[in-house]
């Protein structure tokens, strides 16, 4: 029996991500103003809505935030600076300086720009979802959007606008063992295990990065995944991120 999905989960279902490839059709200010109205209405740790978001339209400031353009892009930022200040104003301490409140913060920021995925996708407007604010030299973000440099951090970008061209594919997706686990936590069998290596093998799913990832001589996908696509983060050791977070005052109470 096949369950009919209502206009919601319909719109979830839709999700695509468009990766550099985006008209030059602008979204409306109306649009952008309800993503936006939707994104801060995502659920938030203690109410306290941890996070703040620099819009930016100039097609070169978003390449060079992220990596990509459309027609703008949403900079979604943890940032207590906003808590801080309302406390000092009332005379009282506030230093979120550990790794529980930049995770909490995380997570309230990634929330709201999921929101404001699936608020755009139902306006007709699609998106890419990207860490490309943490590649190249992130001093760039402050210089640029004039951050606070303590306790805020940049999360994530989300490109909003319309693809130049209809992708050929929707990326497929893991929905069984190792994804859902009912009741308790059920760890793979090797049968299990290898029917997950054979989905991301199997080029139809689109389930990977890349489909090209036999030419370099791998037998599987994820043997190009982790020996070349992980390998070089990997390689970086302890990176700018770790010192930009420790800059930041997030890992003041870690002993590190």
């Amino acid at each position: 029996m096949t369950t009919m999905l209502n206009e919601t989960l319909q719109t979830i279902e839709s999700l695509r991500s468009i990766h550099g490839d985006f008209s030059d059709r602008q979204v409306a200010d109306g649009d952008l103003e309800q993503i936006l109205n939707a994104s801060v209405r995502a659920a938030s740790a203690s109410a306290m809505q941890s996070y703040s978001v620099v819009v930016v339209r100039d097609k070169e400031a978003q390449q060079a935030l992220c990596g990509y353009h459309g027609s703008c892009v949403l900079a979604y930022f943890v940032d207590y600076t906003r808590t801080i200040a309302t406390a000092g104003r009332r005379g009282l301490d506030f230093a979120p300086a550990d790794m529980e409140w930049f995770v909490t913060g995380s997570t309230s920021a990634a929330l709201a720009a999921q929101t404001a995925v699936i608020a755009a996708k139902s306006l007709g407007i699609d998106s890419l979802v990207t860490n490309g604010l943490h590649r190249g030299r992130m001093e760039r973000l402050w210089e640029m959007l004039g951050l606070p440099r303590r306790y805020c951090f940049p999360l994530l970008a989300l490109v909003l606008g319309y693809p130049a061209s209809e992708p050929p594919h929707r990326k497929g997706r893991l929905a069984g063992p190792g994804i859902v686990h009912h009741e308790t936590y059920h760890f793979l069998t090797a049968e299990e295990t290898d029917g997950i290596v054979e989905q991301y093998d199997d080029k139809s799913q689109h389930m990977g990065l890349v489909e090209d990832w036999d030419k370099g001589g791998h037998e599987h996908y994820l043997d190009w995944f982790h020996q070349e696509w992980l390998a070089r983060a990997r390689r970086k050791g302890r990176t700018q991120m770790f010192r930009r977070l420790r800059l930041a005052g997030f890992l003041e109470q870690e002993g590190v």
